[in-house]
């Protein structure tokens, strides 16, 4: 159907846009400073340069199953996907493998690696500011989108974490349908307290967002999506899982509800010299 992935793409704001790493500060509740927000997302945004680096040699795979609700909330049907991913320049990309738990076909293989060979050499060429086939926006350009509320200290998977939840800015000054989306969305972010990594996003749509007026499709309000994070090596993160649960009106009179699962594992680091950057930086990075 030509009007899912222009809803993916909506998806993917919420659970892409957190792959974002900084230097640690101290995770011990009784002798933390106050937190200053603003400077936590500052060094966040500064040390993104690096964890692009150091995600450069990090292989892994990722299963997306999709599911159609019907209104009643039973699974119409049931579709997956398997992609091993990698990044470029910045870039995450996906080269798929199996379709519904099978391998392609000859000819469905080459016309993949075409396709991710040409997204490879675009991604080379292409800053990690922009964004390919305009699927997402930086998180930096995020930040500058949402309002920031109640920083507080939480715990999650027995770890320290920063909390603060956000809210699109309707006064935002947007280019293109992604930074418009982002103005519909409100939501909640767990920062790892000692790697200041997103550990745990939570997102939901506040108001519908009309594409093309909503004459092509219409997110609803209501949506969902979640993102996970989790440690692999030497304070870097990895995605390790997202969901979105969406609610559409397409083409005006049909509704679309739809479950999109995402599981990530296998992850693999194909360079020896990566794991040293990585052992060797992180002693350095904790006395910032």
């Amino acid at each position: 159907m030509k009007d899912r992935p222009i809803l993916h793409r909506f998806a993917v704001l919420a659970v892409t846009a957190p792959l974002i790493w900084a230097a640690p500060i101290s995770a011990d509740p009784v002798n933390s400073p106050p937190i200053n927000l603003a400077q936590i997302l500052r060094r966040v945004q500064d040390h993104q340069q690096q964890v692009e680096r150091m995600r450069e040699d990090y292989t892994f795979q990722a299963v997306q199953t999709k599911q159609q609700i019907d209104g009643d909330g039973n699974v119409k049907s049931t579709e997956s996907e398997e992609r091993e991913k990698f990044f470029v320049n910045g870039h995450i990309i996906g080269r798929l493998v199996k379709r519904n738990g099978q391998p392609l076909s000859a000819d469905d293989q080459k016309k993949e690696d075409e396709r991710v060979k040409g997204l490879v050499e675009k991604a080379q060429v292409t800053p990690s500011s922009e964004r390919l086939q305009g699927q997402s926006i930086t998180v930096s350009r995020v930040l500058e989108l949402v309002e920031l509320r109640n920083p507080r200290r939480d715990t999650y998977h027995g770890r320290p974490t920063i909390v603060f939840d956000f809210l699109g800015r309707k006064d935002a000054k947007t280019h293109g349908m992604m930074e418009d989306a982002s103005k519909k969305l409100q939501g909640t972010v767990w920062i790892d307290e000692a790697d200041l990594q997103v550990a745990h996003l939570e997102v939901i749509v506040a108001d519908t967002f009309r594409i093309a007026g909503g004459l092509l499709a219409s997110v609803q309000k209501g949506s969902t999506f979640r993102f996970e994070q989790a440690p692999v090596d030497h304070g870097l993160w990895l995605p390790v899982g997202s969901e979105a649960n969406m609610q559409a009106k397409v083409l005006l009179f049909k509704n679309l509800r739809e479950r999109i699962v995402e599981r990530d594992f296998g992850f693999k680091c194909f360079r020896v010299q990566t794991e040293q950057a990585l052992a060797a930086e992180q002693p350095a990075l904790r006395n910032e």
